[in-house]
């Protein structure tokens, strides 16, 4: 009797401790509360839009120094790779027998002038012997014919002087311009214009400098419509300040304006030709570079822009997270226009008093509440640039 007295005591016991238990593990649940993000309000300022592109640097003067006279190579009177001034002597060529040939050819012209002096002479006395009718009209017309064989010969002794001085001249190969020769191609004692004109070297002009590139066929709508509503001519559009940078420059330290705009677009690229042109005093810019190009076409007062940053992306395009009233998070599709330094600029989709979340975002799930936390750097715009 008493082991059953001792044994109903033991499970009531038991029982009442798990019912004590079980009331307790009930009223110690507290739901989490909503995750803590970082929101902030889209800035506003102006900016500049332009039109991207990648180009290349051109020389603005680029010609191949030949030999037009032929001769043997006397002297090169440059350093390969060197900077020169228009006008400096860069090769000489045999300037010796070309010297005799005008020395020949002037001492040709000095005679004929001595025999056009004789022939005037003879002409003018016959012509006073007609008059007293002295001599035939014969004889007159003999001297006349002199006379003018004289002048033709001289005429010509004028001409061939002139050819000897120019050939002679061409004995100095000059500089045309300012700029760099390139290595020569021919050696001192070389017989060079032999049979045609032997290329010596090559000069380079690099200040200033083109750049080419192309602009794609809606850009050129673009800047079409936006000269029209300003007013602007086809000779105003190139006077446009262009900017370019090398692969290893920082933003675009290169400035210039435009120089040409091709008349017609490339059926076959969709693309139409434009050319720059930049003063290069340091010669940074060398022909050839690929760099990057872009040119401004307008300006707008209020653009949007949330840091790059709080953009993802998924199969239907570019979106944002914002926090609305009832601090929920929002997918919102934006289109996205260019990058001002940390800041991308939303085209549409956005409005100026929109909480957009920027950091935090692994824990900004559309649909769920969150405690949105306003940051200080984005909770009032930006000053204008």
């Amino acid at each position: 009797m008493r082991l059953r007295t001792a044994d109903a005591l033991r499970i009531a016991f038991v029982t009442f401790s798990f019912v004590s238990l079980s009331a307790c593990e009930q009223n110690s649940f507290v739901p989490p509360p909503p995750p803590k993000v970082e929101v902030g309000l889209p800035v506003q300022r102006p900016i500049t839009r332009y039109i991207e592109a990648t180009g290349n640097t051109a020389p603005i003067k680029n010609v191949d120094l030949v030999a037009r006279v032929q001769g043997v190579l006397q002297s090169i009177n440059y350093q390969d790779g060197s900077f020169v001034k228009e006008g400096t002597t860069l090769f000489t060529i045999e300037p010796e027998t070309y010297k005799l040939k005008l020395e020949q050819a002037q001492a040709a012209e000095a005679g004929a002038q001595a025999s056009l002096r004789q022939a005037e002479a003879d002409f003018k006395r016959q012509s006073d012997l007609v008059q007293r009718q002295a001599v035939s009209q014969a004889t007159l017309d003999t001297s006349t014919s002199n006379r003018d064989n004289a002048q033709a010969n001289l005429l010509q002794a004028q001409v061939n002087t002139r050819i000897a001085e120019v050939n002679f001249g061409y004995t100095n190969v000059v500089a045309p311009f300012d700029g760099i020769v390139s290595a020569h191609l021919v050696s001192v004692g070389e017989l060079v214009g032999a049979a045609s004109p032997t290329q010596l070297a090559t000069i380079v002009a690099l200040d200033p400098i083109y750049v080419n590139f192309n602009v794609n066929e809606q850009d050129v709508l673009r800047v079409r419509q936006e000269a029209r509503r300003r007013g602007l001519t086809s000779n105003d559009l190139k006077t446009f300040p262009i900017e370019v940078g090398l692969q290893t420059d920082s933003g675009y330290p290169h400035k210039g304006n435009l120089d040409y705009v091709a008349p017609t677009l490339t059926q076959s690229t969709g693309t139409l030709a434009v050319r720059g042109v930049l003063p290069n005093p340091d010669r940074v810019l060398l022909p050839g570079y690929y760099v990057r190009v872009r040119v401004p076409f307008e300006q707008q007062a209020n653009a949007l822009l949330v840091p790059d940053v709080a953009l993802g992306s998924d199969q239907a395009g570019r979106y944002v997270l914002v926090v609305n009233g009832d601090n929920v998070v929002e997918q919102r599709k934006v289109q996205t226009g260019p990058l001002e330094g940390d800041l991308r600029v939303i085209e549409s989709g956005l409005k100026a008093d929109d909480r957009v979340v920027t950091a935090g975002l692994l824990r900004a799930i559309p649909g769920q509440k969150v405690d949105p936390q306003l940051t200080k750097s984005e909770a009032s715009p930006a000053p204008a640039k």
